[in-house]
Order: structure tokens, then sequence, then C-alpha cells
């Protein structure tokens, strides 16, 4: 694999870090503001509204850049919309500020997965685009608990500096470690990015990205009263156990893009089945500790076994313009989170239990199973050779040639 993917996982890692340790600031950040908890709430969700407007939309605008630029230039708002958080003078700015330092979050992530399969042999596409995830899990494990910890004794305002450093930092890896991409991928205009989103199997592979991981947030907004109600543990272990869910993340990361490169099909099938089993399975884990425990590992491996596949089915069928879908699939992560919470609060208001969340995520995570069937039906019709690479094998291109 190549050094360049680090960069790119540099930059993810920065990204996961402030997008969930504002979720762990919220009582510093409304005490130092003057604000409510529930209004610095907001601040997560003025986010999560910037990746989806800024992951189709910068996509589009720099259809005709390098893709290199466009990293590059990416993190430099990033950087931007961090330090901006750091000096907010107030809540409105603030607001602000996270509203911007959303917007290159998805359109990272999509032009991203684009630059690091055109860096490898076909057969390692997924495990480029899970290294580059890598960024983003491990954000979870190490970097979220550690800027938490400097929110907590610095303030809030060092955590977003120290968030801007990493970006700094990426900045300057991009710069050195991504060799120019003219030499790897011919620039794709708008008009061919448009046109790719316009397939129908695009569409399939965004929903079935939609259904699989609203079926992780339904469960995993309301882990903390599973965790604290339903299985008994004291608030003070939920942040241990939050760790413990991001160590399965990023093994279900690493064994997702190694068995995509082997079965991009299977391994997605395989994955949203395991994921809706774990869930079915929650309110009987969640009667003891240990249990508790294992789901929680559990939950992590199974949703991350299929982030990169997802990924890249998404751009194998916008293959002719694939960075405006790879963006637009971030965005449907993100609508997967925003959906997810919100079918998993309705069962829990219903007086369903603590643990309904769960299994309404185990009934999307089905609902993803059944898009990734019709998808799999569309594809057989159309019976097209090459469409999509279900084995992720490296084909001699004379054998490509007798079945074109």
């Amino acid at each position: 694999m190549p050094l360049a993917l680090l960069a790119l996982a540099v930059g993810a890692f920065g990204i996961g870090t402030t997008e969930f340790v504002i979720m762990g600031l919220l009582p510093e950040v409304a005490d130092d503001l003057h604000v409510s908890i529930p209004t610095a709430g907001h601040l997560v969700s003025a986010y999560a509204l910037g990746v989806v407007i800024g992951a189709p939309l910068l996509a589009a605008v720099t259809a005709r850049l390098s893709r290199r630029t466009v990293l590059i230039g990416l993190m430099v708002l990033f950087v931007a919309g961090n330090v901006l958080s750091a000096f907010a003078a107030n809540y409105d700015y603030l607001l602000a500020a996270r509203f911007l330092s959303g917007l290159p979050h998805g359109a990272f992530f999509g032009v991203g997965a684009v630059v690091a399969t055109t860096m490898v042999a076909p057969e390692r596409k997924a495990r480029s685009v899970s290294l580059m995830f890598l960024g983003l899990t491990v954000a979870n494990v190490v970097g979220v608990p550690a800027a938490t910890l400097m929110g907590q004794h610095l303030g809030w305002r060092a955590t977003f500096l120290g968030v801007s450093a990493i970006g700094v930092a990426a900045i300057a890896s991009l710069a050195f470690l991504i060799p120019h991409d003219h030499a790897h991928a011919p620039v794709v205009g708008l008009r061919r990015e448009l046109a790719a989103l316009r397939s129908l199997p695009v569409w399939l592979a965004l929903g079935t990205t939609v259904a699989g991981f609203g079926a992780l947030f339904s469960a995993y907004s309301y882990i903390t009263p599973m965790l604290t109600d339903a299985a008994g543990f004291a608030e003070g272990s939920v942040t241990l156990l939050l760790a413990l869910f991001g160590v399965g993340a990023t093994a279900g990361n690493l064994v997702g893009g190694r068995l995509a490169d082997h079965s991009l099909r299977g391994t997605l099938f395989g994955g949203l089945l395991s994921l809706a089993a774990v869930l079915a399975l929650f309110p009987l884990l969640m009667t003891t500790e240990w249990t508790a425990a294992l789901a929680v590992i559990l939950l992590g491996v199974a949703a991350f076994v299929t982030g990169s596949p997802l990924q890249l089915m998404v751009m194998e069928k916008a293959s002719a313009g694939p960075s405006l879908a790879s963006s637009a699939n971030q965005a449907a992560f993100n609508l997967a989170n925003a959906g997810g919470a919100w079918i998993g609060g309705l069962a829990l208001a219903a007086g369903f239990g603590a643990t309904s969340p769960a299994v309404a995520g185990a009934v999307l995570a089905v609902l993803g199973l059944g898009v990734a069937a019709t998808a799999a039906t569309v594809d057989r019709r159309r019976a097209v050779p090459g469409r999509e690479r279900v084995v992720a094998a490296h084909v001699p291109e004379p054998t490509r040639a007798l079945h074109s």
C-alpha cells in the first residue's frame, strides 16, 4: 500500500475527531457561552448539516480541478472552520463555524476514496478505502477521548486549536505524499459527474448506505441509556465502553476492506446480515455487563465491515464520474445518522423499552438487505459485462477483451 494513504488517514483522523468530540464537550461549551445543553446540542446538527450540503456541492464545483488540489483545499477549509470555532465570540459564531467545519467533511472522504483507489492495484481497492477510513475509526478510540480530556482540562477552545494542528499536519502530508493525479486519473468534468448520478444502480447503492448505517445510528444514538438503564453500568463507565465500540469499528473496517477485495457484494450482504443479527440480540445481550460490553464491540465490527464496501460500490456504479457520487455517499452516511437517531427515538418514545432502538435498527438493517438485493437483481437483469466487479480480482487485459 502506498505511503500516500497515510496522508488521507491523517485527514480522516482530524475530521473524525472534530465531528464527535463536541458531544463530550457540550456541558463545557454550554456553560461558557451561557446557553442550555439542548441548545448547545444544535452544534452537532450544524456540523451534520454542513456535511450533507457540502459533500455534493463542493465535489460538484471542484469537478474540473486536480483531485490533489481539491483535497488540500478541503483541508484548508477544515482548518479555517476549527480555528474560527476556537475563537468564536458567542454561540451564534460557533454555530456558523461548526457548519463551516462540516462542509469539507463529505467531499474529503468522497474525493479521497477515489484518489485512494487510483493508487493501488484493482484487487486492493477496497483495502485502500478502508485504510483511509482507518483514520476515522481510530479517531473514536484515541482522538476523541484525548481531545475531550484536553477540553475538560484546558477549555473547549483548546480542543479546536488542537484539531486545527492535526489539520495542518494533514495539509503537509497531502502536499508531500499525494502525487499529482493527472498521472493516475483524468480530471472529470461536472457534466460527467452529474450524468453518473442519474444511474439507478448508484441510487440503490446510496439507499443501501442510508438504511444500513441508519440501523447503526438507531442503536448507537441511544447506547448510553441502554448501558446504564438496561445493563446496569455506572455513567462513568460509558466512555470506556464507547472506546470499545471504536476498537470494534476499527477491526470491522480493516476486515471489511480485505474481504471486499475478494467479494464486494458478498461482504456487503454478510455485513448487513451480521448487523441485523447483532441488533436483534441487543435485548438479550444487555442483561449483563459482560455481554453488554461484547454487544458494543460486535456492533462496531458488524457496522463497519460494510463501510468500505458501500463506498466502493457507489464508486463502481458511477465509474465514469465517481467523485460526486462518492461524496454523495458521505452525505448519505449523515442522513443515516439523523434518520436512524429519529427512528430510534420514536421507539423509545413509544415506550418499548431501553433496547427498543436496537430492535428498530435491526429492521433498518433488513431493509438495507432488501435494497442491496434489489440492486443485485437490477445488475443481473441489465447483464452488462464489466459493469460491476463482484469478485475484486485483477483480470488481465486479454481476458477483459474476450468478455467485452
